[in-house]
């Protein structure tokens, strides 16, 4: 189970409700005022889904601090693939993005939100990320989370060779990598891997996969990995385009 807060998220976790294969709302309370202006989200829902309605009082009780937004809901996730499972249902040309290690719920966030503006077609992440249906990162990523399909588990190593495995090239971004990203060749599969914060990318997957990197003023070591992951999916999106 998670929380969607505001309007956005709300109206994303109506559309993954009508999809109906992933995600569902439990319930929905809305702050007195708010109601007329997520009407048009609200009728969206199947009419079993409740919604309460509450005064700033009570609302701000329940939460335990004062809610400017005023709107959440409790979504719940119905199934989770696994792995090969969730690859095999992409398409033949795909672009997913891969994260090592993630720890930050902004940069989590704003991850899947670069996903779906340059057409990511799925977001792997090995189990020391955290969790993406945390209040947070669904917020930073404005409801991408429950649009763009994903898995979470195992270890880093054994997520890169199983897309491997199926066909993707692994392109394992550092500011040390052998190929600047407007260089990477193109192909039908690809696959970007983000690492943490300040520790990036182990040796471990720097060593054993492609690397690439994006040119930047020698003054600074890092992008921001939410940042970095934009610049180079976008990068890739392009290149693909032209196959």
């Amino acid at each position: 189970r998670f929380i969607v807060e505001g309007t956005v998220v709300l109206r994303m976790l109506a559309a993954a409700h009508v999809k109906g294969d992933a995600f569902e709302a439990e319930n929905i309370l809305i702050l007195e005022n708010r109601l007329a202006g997520v009407e048009d989200i609200l009728a969206q829902f199947p009419a079993e889904v409740p919604v309460y309605v509450a005064k700033a009082s009570v609302l701000d009780a329940i939460v335990g601090f004062h809610l400017h937004r005023g709107i959440l809901a409790l979504g719940k996730r119905k199934t989770s693939s696994g792995m090969v499972d969730t690859i095999r249902q992409l398409p033949a040309s795909s672009l997913v993005l891969a994260g090592c290690g993630i720890s930050n719920h902004d940069n989590l966030g704003a991850m899947f939100r670069n996903a779906a503006a340059f057409y990511a077609d799925a977001v792997f992440l090995d189990a020391t990320c955290c969790d993406p249906l945390y209040r947070k990162s669904l917020r930073v990523s404005v409801g991408s989370v429950l649009s763009v399909p994903y898995h979470r588990g195992g270890g880093a190593i054994e997520m890169l060779e199983t897309l491997a495995a199926e066909g993707f090239d692994i392109w394992s971004l550092s500011p040390a990598g052998t190929t600047e990203i407007r260089q990477i060749p193109a192909s039908r599969r690809m696959a970007l891997v983000i690492g943490t914060e300040g520790d990036g990318l182990p040796q471990a997957v720097l060593s054993r996969f492609h690397t690439a990197r994006i040119s930047q003023s020698p003054q600074l070591d890092s992008l921001n990995a939410g940042t970095a992951a934009g610049l180079a999916l976008y990068q890739m999106a392009a290149a693909m385009e032209r196959l």
